[in-house]
């Protein structure tokens, strides 16, 4: 049985009290990782949807001989989507269930709920001036809530809708004191129930990203040519967390999740601004300690921190300015650990995709005809709407120029495959592979091996040698940049100038030898620094395992297994190393003191890291793997072992180095209203209530957060549904009617689910259930 992860980096988007909708997509992503956990722990069957996923994954096995294992390892999330980024990952970590979630988010998150004491109107002479204007929004014949509102809710929107115009104004409406104190109390109840296992792995690191707008801001220094520095404001802020079982108990403190969830969701006009102090104050209230506080403050504020201005931040939503948080997903890329082969998913959560509405009823048109945006319209789309709703199109052309480069790099390997085995051939005989592959004989083919393919490059080489030497010089400044707690603003830049001067230094700005090759003080940097190299030999062996020696079926599949789990249990040997997790906690002090002891910072990360160490386990564990495979797959095994040198000097320099640690592709699936269409077609406008009021709807109306929240579930299980079975290898996928079955059952084990907890309209649950059952039918 092929063992075989499907991970998932999530993003999760603002869309305001669409946040009920994404819910109940995050809570369908929750029951099928428990459903993976407990498919490979051979644990019973659970009810629900969590039971068709369960059936799923023991389809999938059954049909095409592969393992799939579900696991989200990284979240990233804004605003709304931040909540409920912060959630999923708690309930990830801790095996806590997400259920008291739902319940914040069906009775708490409600104008009632969330207006502040302070703002509320106690009496319906409250702002008696304003009542001409609640009368023509509310009242009138045929206005915006005649058009908009559902009839059955119009009653219970305009009851709210009154109280929300006639609190006061010039100020944000809603309380942020109370707004936190809802978050901690779902945290808390999380807490209260029966936990169930932890569903990352040991070992597995889980990364939680939310982003914050830092409302001052706080000056970054830029190096120019003229003039030599520049001062500008960076107002982007991302608050992480990382969890790594094994390692740590708990994902964060209550605290800290609460005050990232609180900050990231600050909606500009709604909340009032986020500080230290709201969170302070809200603690004190119910008698809560925060032990951590200090540190994680100089964490996440490091230069207002160094400036004693830590206290005084002011944090607003964090969908202003990154409301697709890609980028923090994909810098936690680097230093993912692998157990088995990986199937790497990016997975983002976009509520209403390609919606255009209009803001007001302008009647203003230019000279073609085409009507105008009116003067509110053109200033809240300038502030709100428009940074929130650009395209992802950088982040998608980003990660396809990755894998772009990936299938170059294929392709050159490749056609350069014949040209390469010859040469290791004439190299070592046909001695070689009548020997059985020792751990001793490995270490030493494969030192003979880089050192022909240096000496047969030339010139070459020198270009190859200085790529490989920026690519570990990156490495270097990364690991120290990541583990360094100080501000960073320049901090990458000096501290590559300081190394690249220490290298000078101790020789090694000329790294071929004087008989050609590398030179001696080059090959000692390289086995102990050159982390990427083993790597990418080690993912370009389980390539050619997967796509040739298992493809023939000429070799026992037990001996395919045990080659396949060997070649990423040594790969995990390096990933591991990857890491700042294992250098140490005083690392940190290495690394703040590195730009002026680049020798020590050098010398401390080989020591720690220990390669060397490293590959006598990997060469004892590919030497025995390798012998249970029949001479034939062993042969390809070895050339492609030993002649990975001669791949690596010509694809490297051609690629710049780029993608070079991965052979796997990056796939990218969306979960939205417009991709989910098998119970009812046209997107977010035919089954959302939560998009009128301009994303604001189901803050007014329980029938309308209770609707969003049960097709969350439905379009997360379809699509869910759809990105498992697409990690089944091309060329044994599931038939179509096998999954639109797992899918109507997913979906009616939802509406079983929820029939006795729906309840404020009573045909919702049983009308979508005829929907199902028509669907199904045709």
């Amino acid at each position: 049985m092929r063992q075989k992860e499907l991970r998932i980096a999530l993003v999760c988007y603002g869309g305001i009290s669409l946040a009920v909708y994404m819910h109940g997509i995050t809570k369908e992503i929750w029951r099928a990782t428990r459903a993976s956990r407990n498919f490979h722990a051979g644990d019973p069957p659970a009810s629900g949807s969590q039971g068709v996923y369960r059936a799923l994954f023991e389809t999938i096995a059954d049909h095409s001989q592969v393992k799939l294992r579900l696991l989200p390892d990284i979240i990233a999330g804004a605003s709304a989507g931040g909540i409920n980024g912060v959630f999923l990952a708690q309930a990830l970590a801790s095996g806590q269930s997400l259920e008291p979630l739902t319940r914040l988010w069906l009775e708490c998150a409600d104008i009632d709920q969330l207006l502040d004491p302070d703002a509320r109107p106690w009496s319906r002479f409250t702002k008696f001036w304003a009542q001409p204007l609640v009368w023509l929004l509310l009242r009138r014949p045929g206005g915006a809530l005649d058009r908009t509102v559902a009839p059955e809710a119009r009653s219970e929107v305009r009851t709210k809708l009154s109280r929300l115009v006639r609190a006061r104004w010039f100020a944000p409406p809603f309380s942020g004191i109370g707004f936190s104190a809802l978050l901690y109390d779902a945290l808390e109840a999380m807490a209260a129930t029966p936990a169930g296992p932890r569903l990352v792995p040991i070992g597995q690191p889980l990364d939680l990203f939310v982003t914050v707008t830092d409302f001052r801001g706080r000056l970054e220094r830029l190096r120019l040519n003229s003039p030599a520095e520049v001062v500008e404001t960076e107002h982007r802020l991302s608050i992480g967390f990382r969890y790594l079982r094994g390692r740590d108990d708990a994902l964060a403190d209550p605290a800290e999740l609460v005050f990232a969830a609180r900050a990231t969701a600050s909606f500009p006009g709604a909340f009032p601004p986020f500080n230290v102090g709201e969170m302070d104050r809200m603690l004190v209230k119910r008698d809560k300690l925060w032990p951590g506080r200090e540190r994680f403050l100089r964490r996440i504020f490091p230069q207002h921190h160094l400036d004693g201005h830590a206290e005084t931040a002011v944090l607003i939503d964090g969908s202003v300015l990154a409301n697709a948080p890609f980028a923090q997903a994909i810098d936690a890329l680097r230093n993912r650990p692998a157990h088995r082969e990986v199937d790497r998913r990016f997975v983002y959560i976009d509520p209403k995709p390609d919606i255009v509405r209009n803001m007001d009823q302008a009647q203003d048109r230019d000279a073609m005809g085409q009507r105008l945006p009116g003067f509110f319209s053109t200033i809240f789309g300038a502030l709100s709407d428009i940074p929130r709703e650009q395209p992802i199109r950088d982040n998608l052309e980003g990660i396809e120029r990755r894998t772009s480069r990936v299938r170059q790099m294929r392709m050159i390997t490749d056609s350069l495959r014949t040209e390469v085995e010859e040469t290791v051939s004439k190299l070592f005989g046909y001695t070689l592979f009548l020997d059985s592959p020792t751990p001793r004989r490995l270490t030493n083919w494969r030192n003979k091996a880089q050192d022909r393919a240096a000496h047969m490059a030339g010139f070459a080489y020198a270009s190859y040698g200085q790529l490989k030497l920026a690519s570990i010089i990156e490495d270097i400044v990364d690991t120290l940049r990541r583990a360094h707690q100080g501000p960073k603003a320049l901090y990458a830049e000096r501290l590559r100038e300081a190394i690249s001067a220490e290298l000078r230094r101790t020789g090694l700005d000329h790294l071929s030898g004087k008989g050609g090759g590398a030179s001696d003080a080059a090959i000692i940097f390289f086995r102990t620094q050159d982390m990427g190299f083993r790597i990418r030999r080690l993912r370009f062996l389980a390539r050619r395992l997967g796509e040739d020696i298992a493809q023939t079926g000429r070799t026992p599949p037990e001996a395919v297994v045990a080659m396949h789990d060997t070649l990423y249990t040594c790969l995990s040997h390096y990933l591991e190393r990857e890491t700042a997790d294992m250098l140490g906690q005083d690392f940190a002090d290495i690394a703040a003191s590195a730009i002026d002891n680049p020798g020590l910072a050098i010398s401390e990360l080989a020591a720690r890291r220990d390669l060397r160490a490293a590959d006598a386990i990997v060469d004892e564990q590919l030497a025995s793997a390798l012998a249970m495979l029949p001479k034939a797959s062993r042969r390809s095994m070895l050339l492609a072992y030993l002649g990975f040198p001669f791949y690596d000097i010509a694809t490297l320099p051609l690629l710049q180095g780029e993608a070079q640690n991965e052979y796997d592709l990056i796939k990218v699936d969306r979960i939205s209203p417009d991709d989910a269409q098998s119970i009812r077609k046209g997107g977010a406008d035919a089954t959302l209530k939560g998009i009128e009021f301009n994303s604001f709807g189901a803050f007014f109306s329980r029938s309308y957060r209770e609707n969003d929240y049960l097709w969350g579930r439905l379009h997360g299980a379809e699509r869910l549904i759809d990105i498992i079975a697409s990690a089944l290898p091309p060329e044994a996928p599931l038939p179509v009617a096998v999954l639109a079955d797992f899918k109507r059952r997913a979906f009616l084990a939802i509406c079983d689910e929820e029939e006795t907890v729906l309840t404020t309209d009573p045909q919702l649950v049983p009308a979508i259930r005829r929907e199902i059952e028509a669907a199904f039918a045709e």
